[in-house]
């Protein structure tokens, strides 16, 4: 249950009659939401542990997901991290692709994952990327409206498939945290996310090592035991927390530490929710949520020296003592009632729901 299944989980109270397509579902680990419904999945579901290894199988999934029957709906909404827009629709029916990012793996990210594949990924990538970048780019013209989840993806989706997507942020559940009082914050630094490259959790692992100051490490991953050994005693990694645990860390920390580029980024969304600013890398997606100067620090040099320096600015600025109300009031920007609009309207400016749509949403929420 990560960013793309809230994303779902939302779309599933908007729409309390839609069915769910996907390639592998595992009811164990779904939300009560998304085990109410009606989910079909494709033939990748019966492939050898589909469940632990789908991901091998993205060269089957253009077919898998051209070879479902969608006859009799009046609306898909796809959601797009990988190929699930390549579906089909009846001709009659209205197909709005919501995007966390076009697939990185074959577009802005393929050299990055190139380099670090193995030897015979190495070998079959170049040929597999060729086919999936034309199926791609041919299989947005399946796609009435797109609509990005930050200003950065629209870009890409812009880049790659030459199409306008309108930008209607992921909903984050800002009601979930709250501020602690002042009293009850503590002097460390707080890192949270899976512990894999492109989040970059070294830099900051690196830049707290030299600072000597408090950092704890929430999550989990390829990446752990290389920086608990690069780490002084200064460091904690608390590895898979719960979700209290959490939220104890959010809203005690002096501040967030984000040194990744992210296509969204909700973690950053959260900790502002917790009533506590952000430092993070200013690419990406968090130039749509941080406001350099009021809610966080964003820095251009993604370097250890770059986060060293940053720090140090964030300890001597205002925003160190920012208050907590005015950053909570930020991120319920993000909230869903404010995804569940920016949908609706989508929908009703192509034509394809009631205008009147958003507003009944708003007083559903409320």
């Amino acid at each position: 249950m990560r960013g793309g299944e809230r994303v779902l989980e939302a779309l599933c109270r908007m729409f309390p009659d839609a069915d769910i397509f996907t390639h592998v579902y595992d009811p164990n680990v779904a939300s009560d939401i998304i085990r109410s419904r009606r989910v079909t999945t494709t033939f990748i579901a019966r492939m050898p542990f589909a469940r632990r290894f789908y991901q091998k199988y993205l060269p089957l999934m253009p077919m898998a997901l051209e070879e479902l029957d969608l006859t009799g709906y009046d609306l898909v909404i796809s959601s797009e991290s990988g190929p699930a827009k390549g579906v089909t629709p009846p001709p009659d029916a209205a197909h709005l692709c919501y995007v966390h990012s076009p697939m990185r793996y074959i577009w802005d990210q393929y050299h990055v994952y190139k380099r670090h594949a193995g030897p015979v990924a190495r070998m079959v990538m170049p040929a597999l990327a060729h086919q999936l970048r034309i199926w791609d780019a041919v299989s947005a013209a399946r796609v009435d409206t797109f609509l990005a989840n930050s200003t950065h993806v629209a870009n890409r989706v812009k880049a790659y498939y030459r199409r306008a997507a309108s930008v209607v942020h992921p909903p984050v559940a800002v009601d979930a945290f709250a501020p602690a009082p002042r009293a009850a914050r503590e002097p460390f630094y707080l890192w949270v996310g899976e512990l894999v490259s492109y989040k970059r959790p070294d830099l900051a692992v690196e830049a707290f090592n030299r600072l000597s100051r408090p950092l704890v490490v929430i999550g989990d991953g390829p990446m752990r035991a290389r920086l608990e050994r690069m780490a002084g005693d200064h460091i904690r990694f608390l590895g898979k927390a719960d979700f209290e645990t959490l939220k104890w860390h959010m809203a005690r920390c002096q501040a967030l530490i984000f040194p990744g580029e992210e296509d969204f980024g909700i973690v950053p969304v959260e900790a502002m929710s917790a009533g506590r600013p952000v430092i993070a890398y200013g690419r990406g997606g968090v130039l749509d949520t941080v406001c350099d100067g009021e809610t966080g620090l964003l820095f251009h040099d993604q370097t250890t020296e770059g986060l060293l320096d940053a720090v140090e600015r964030f300890e001597t600025s205002a925003i160190a003592d920012a208050d907590p109300a005015s950053l909570r009031a930020h991120a319920r920007r993000f909230d869903e009632t404010a995804f569940r609009r920016g949908v609706f309207r989508a929908l009703a400016g192509q034509g394809l729901c009631d205008p009147s749509a958003a507003a009944r949403s708003d007083e559903h929420a409320a």
